[in-house]
């Protein structure tokens, strides 16, 4: 008997960067971790980028856990989709229903997995294009579609827990800081490894080099994202970048 996988018709975000548009935030659903058992969603984007059929491509973010720690997965997403740290009055009592229908720049990246395809999100940066992507209405929140059974709307209706597997980011290449450099003397390294000043070597002397490439790497489009994140978090900090650190 022929068992038919349930993710086979649904293909993966093409790697793309660019704007974005949030149509969805995922129902709460149960989850096992190394934790013990909790709560998690994910935040759903329609990207630029349109299929044969005319309907945008979608990813979907990392899981997240409904928690605003300073360390928490959603704080750090939030933190990048604003381009800043949230004021406490504005983390009180935070719905993340204001999420839907807020543009933003994505950085789209693949990783391939037992014989998958896996769209990633490598950075979630504020839309200041001045013309911010639009939902289409086509992509249907998972709390509105009918379970199969017709018995009412929830993500069970999905597959796979409301997710769709060939679509959802991986976790693991979510902490750009984590992204491993593969050029230069820091060669192995990841981000978070070097000192301030060699990655501001980074900057000025490779990120201007890799971005007027045409035609980048999934590595090179990771450490992009991870400098540009980096240099992000560091701005006002009146820390100097230096140009005479090798790299």
């Amino acid at each position: 008997m022929k068992i038919a996988n349930p993710n086979a018709h649904f293909e993966a975000c093409p790697e793309f960067t660019g704007r974005a548009v949030i149509v969805d935030v995922t129902p709460l659903r149960k989850e096992q971790s190394q934790f013990g058992e909790q709560e998690v969603f994910k935040v759903v984007f329609e990207v630029d980028l349109e299929k044969a059929d005319g309907s945008r491509y979608c990813v979907w973010s990392r899981r997240m856990t409904p928690t605003l720690g300073e360390k928490s997965n959603l704080r750090k997403f939030i933190r990048g989709l604003y381009g800043r740290d949230l004021t406490k009055p504005e983390l009180a009592n935070y719905d993340t229903e204001v999420l839907v229908g807020m543009g933003a720049q994505l950085v789209v990246v693949h990783e391939h997995k037992d014989g998958e395809t896996y769209a990633n999100i490598a950075a979630c940066t504020p839309d200041k294009s001045g013309n911010p992507l639009k939902p289409t209405g086509k992509y249907i929140r998972l709390k509105d579609r009918p379970a199969k059974d017709g018995a009412g709307g929830q993500a069970a209706s999905a597959g796979n827990g409301g997710y769709r597997r060939a679509e959802q980011a991986g976790d693991n290449g979510s902490d750009l800081l984590a992204t491993k450099i593969h050029v230069g003397k820091c060669k192995g390294l990841e981000v978070r490894d070097l000192s301030p000043e060699q990655v501001g070597a980074l900057i000025q002397n490779w990120l201007p080099t890799a971005k007027a490439n045409a035609k980048p790497t999934a590595d090179d489009k990771r450490l992009m994202a991870a400098l540009e994140s980096w240099q992000a978090s560091q701005a006002g900090t009146g820390q100097q970048e230096s140009d005479d650190v090798p790299y």
